[in-house]
């Protein structure tokens, strides 16, 4: 990316979003600097200290076809910093079965067969019909303005799939990916997960994660790179306000106010409407409640001894969904750290930390028989309330592009029109096609000054 060796350019936000919009934009020449209110760069995918422990705010995930977020990673030079399965190897548990979930060399969708064939929570019938639905879902067009309006939950019952099927299967990668459950979320972003990692290439569902705290896979890689591309990074700095004047912009944050060419707002729905001025977005006022937020809660504990030999695992027939095993990013010198990912959580977002440890150790120990002679030595809870956008059918209508009404202002984020949902991919997407933008309108004013 070239041209913009002019141009002053102020990234709000720095999460994926933003550290993404930030590096392309100085890797194209920009004089970027960029604004971020927490003490460090990451956003939603970031971790702290607890003692000496380290603890990522949430248990993140991607998969082989997030080419996007795995293209940043390495501009970020941390891909070794993470680990990717050579072949798509679920491990799934209930209190009275396990199985796994494996793909073979064969093409999607048959790379699955085996293991469904085998699957013990789905009867004959509903493999079937699970095949026969995966192939419906193949066709649909997610780009269909009229798919969005659907929900994933009723077109399921239309296929013909039965509510353990629902449950059991396709709600086991639809809750992780849309952190919504099927009933909640619109066909059109269940298609995209399902079309994009399972059914259209036999390794696009492969699963990576970070084998490092969050923190310096994204962050601490994020300040360095952008560092040494002449970037300015401002830590713990709201910027307040916007306003153009005279073909500029004028941030106002709280080490002051400086002038710009060029934004690109990398922050949450809320805070976009709030700082945005009035016609940049083709939406009605309070579209950003509209749109909505869903939480994810995860239980983190600690243990005297390793109960679990897989890096994750899902459950089924549970209140507990997915697992993770975190000694290792964590630091944690001996025993095991377990981290339990609870995605769609607004029941539980509120429920106080003694009575989720009251629900969910007992959960835990019905899929984990060797947690029943461990000795829990710490069980803590961290809450994100506004984790994502709320996926809702209707949803799209209320996701902007990354290019506003407004010359020279930009918007990035998970939840605007990417056409995925809010994940790592969906951030880093957002980022490239402001940054994209940004470059595109640079160089068309560039053509008409020749």
């Amino acid at each position: 990316m070239t041209g913009l060796a002019s141009c002053r350019l102020a990234v709000i936000g720095g999460g994926l979003a933003g550290i993404t919009a930030a590096v392309r934009c100085a890797d194209a020449g920009a004089a970027v600097t960029l604004y971020e209110a927490r003490p460090r760069l990451g956003g939603l995918t970031s971790s702290f200290r607890r003692g000496e422990l380290w603890v990522d705010n949430g248990q993140h995930v991607f998969l082989r076809c997030c080419t996007s977020y795995r293209a940043l990673v390495q501009r970020l030079g941390a891909e070794h910093m993470t680990a990717l399965q050579p072949r798509l190897d679920i491990a799934v548990r209930s209190p009275s079965r396990a199985a796994r979930l494996r793909r073979t060399r064969l093409p999607a969708p048959l790379h699955l067969a085996a293991s469904l064939a085998r699957y013990p929570w789905l009867n004959l019938g509903d493999r079937v019909r699970f095949a026969r639905a995966a192939l419906a879902l193949r066709a649909v067009d997610a780009a269909d303005p009229a798919t969005d309006l659907r929900g994933f939950g009723d077109w399921l019952r239309e296929h013909g799939q039965s509510a353990s099927a629902v449950h059991c299967l396709w709600e086991l990668v639809g809750i992780a990916t849309l952190n919504a459950r099927a009933d909640d979320a619109s066909l059109a972003l269940a298609a995209t997960v399902f079309q994009i990692g399972m059914l259209r290439d036999n390794c696009s569902g492969d699963i990576g994660w970070s084998a490092v705290p969050l923190q310096r896979l994204h962050g601490d890689t994020a300040a360095d790179t952008l560092a040494k591309s002449g970037a300015a990074v401002q830590l713990r700095t709201p910027v307040r306000s916007l306003s153009r004047s005279n073909g500029a912009w004028d941030v106002e944050a709280d080490t002051g106010s400086a002038r710009f060419d060029a934004v690109i707002a990398a922050v949450p729905p809320s805070g976009a409407e709030a700082l945005l001025p009035e016609g940049a977005v083709d939406m009605e006022p309070g579209w950003s409640q509209r749109l909505g937020s869903s939480p994810i809660i995860n239980l983190h504990l600690i243990l005297d001894r390793t109960v679990l030999q897989e890096p994750f695992i899902a459950a089924v027939d549970s209140d507990v969904q997915w697992v993770f095993d975190r000694t290792d990013q964590s630091g944690l010198p001996s025993g095991q750290y377990l981290a339990v990912s609870l995605s769609a959580a607004d029941d539980l977002i509120d429920v106080p930390t003694a009575t989720l440890r009251d629900r969910f150790v007992p959960a835990l120990k019905s899929i984990l028989p060797g947690l029943e002679s461990a000795e829990l030595k710490d069980f803590f809870v961290t809450r994100e309330r506004e984790a994502t956008f709320r996926p809702s059918p209707g949803t799209a209508r209320l996701r902007p592009p990354a290019r506003t009404a407004v010359p020279g202002l930009y918007l990035a984020g998970a939840w605007t029109a990417t056409e995925w949902p809010a994940t790592m991919e969906g951030a880093v997407r957002s980022g490239d096609a402001a940054a994209a933008a940004l470059l595109a309108d640079a160089r068309s004013l560039s053509t008409e000054a020749v």
